[in-house]
């Protein structure tokens, strides 16, 4: 059976439908020394195929394995595989392939957190995009504002953006205190930025959101920000199924209980490892008063105190070692925790209360 040329290098890992379109349009791909066009079908995979007169190789679609990761994305990075200015890309933390690349299944904003699909089938990749398969994706958002139940029927019933109409799903509040409310909210398209714009037409702005399912695939409580975990089996042809695609019989995924149990170690290091670099984080940056540059840093051996007066005369005489005993006692105000010793946390909020408990994770 022929496939589309473009369809055909894509699963290659050659690069995305568009760009290979564009490649074609430019006459920089032949078949069998022919300069192809754009719609011409593949009716052979043992054809000879160049690219910029280089030799490339395709496989037939049985050949290839279908695999899917779940991705959780940290707020700042990027959807893109290239950034000029170098920034963090979703890309960067992903495992090597060979003979194949992942495709991203959809993109998240770079202030936008959670579940992000990858997959080697680009053909899975744009059904499950496709604004006609109406996939679910459920956010968590939260928002600042008020906001009431006219608002929530106006989002429930469709607000007219400047590309189209859009509107929620469902929406199912999660609790919150004074002007931040957290809401679950659910779309069945995945337009730029359609979550925000929403809460935008109401007059309430969004100040966290954070993917938390893709259809039934949910974000794991134990994946942690930055890490991938690979889906299992049942799990691929589940999406495969949802967007009309035969399912897969192999998968490179070894589930037996052993792996498991090395890979919720693994989850469970990586989990407090980010939390101990947040901690001495915030912690460095209480006792230091802010970041502070390589060049800004306190002399070590410095005699004088911190907030020491900037126009106080020097003495004209340096002083290499302190001389004579300290005179009195400390008084035991301001003094540095030992080191080691880790800050002690409240448990209850400025303003003397109990914190409300927080929404279960989805």
């Amino acid at each position: 059976m022929s496939e589309k040329l473009q369809k055909v290098l894509a699963r290659a890992g050659l690069g995305s439908r568009r760009e290979l379109e564009t490649m074609i349009q430019s006459n920089r791909v032949s078949v069998d020394g022919q300069i192809a066009k754009l719609g011409d079908r593949l009716e052979n995979v043992d054809a000879k195929i160049r690219i910029d007169g280089h030799v490339v190789s395709v496989k037939e679609s049985t050949d290839v394995i279908c695999r899917v990761l779940a991705y959780h994305k940290p707020e700042g990075e990027l959807c893109t595989r290239h950034d000029p200015e170098g920034r963090r890309t979703v890309f960067d933390r992903l495992p090597k392939i060979k003979d194949s690349r992942w495709v991203s299944v959809g993109r998240l904003d770079a202030n936008t957190a959670g579940l992000l699909l990858f997959t080697t089938d680009g053909e899975l990749a744009n059904r499950l995009m496709h604004p006609s398969r109406k996939v679910e994706r459920e956010y968590m958002c939260r928002v600042f504002g008020e906001v009431n139940d006219k608002m929530v029927k106006n989002l429930v019933s469709g607000v007219k953006l400047e590309d189209g109409e859009a509107r929620f799903e469902d929406v199912m509040y999660a609790g919150g205190e004074g002007m931040n409310h957290t809401f679950y909210v659910v779309i069945n398209e995945g337009r730029n930025r359609e979550v925000r714009r929403l809460w935008d037409s109401q007059g309430v702005t969004v100040s966290r959101l954070k993917r938390v399912r893709y259809g039934d695939i949910f974000l794991e409580k134990a994946l942690p920000r930055g890490g991938w975990m690979e889906l299992e089996l049942k799990e691929v042809n589940y999406l495969r199924e949802m967007v009309e695609l035969p399912h897969e019989k192999e998968s490179l995924l070894d589930v037996d209980k052993e792996s498991r149990k090395r890979a919720k170690s693994k989850s469970q290091k990586i989990r407090r490892a980010v939390k101990r670099h947040d901690e001495r984080t915030v912690e460095d940056r209480n006792t230091s008063g802010g970041r502070r540059g390589r060049n800004n840093k306190k002399p070590v051996g410095s005699s004088l105190p911190r907030n020491s007066n900037s126009d106080a005369k020097p003495t004209g005489k340096p002083t290499s070692k302190p001389s004579g005993k300290p005179t009195g006692k400390p008084s035991g105000k301001g003094k540095k925790p030992a080191a080691g010793s880790k800050p002690v946390r409240s448990k209850f909020s400025p303003n003397g209360k109990a914190p409300k408990s927080a929404p279960r994770q989805r």
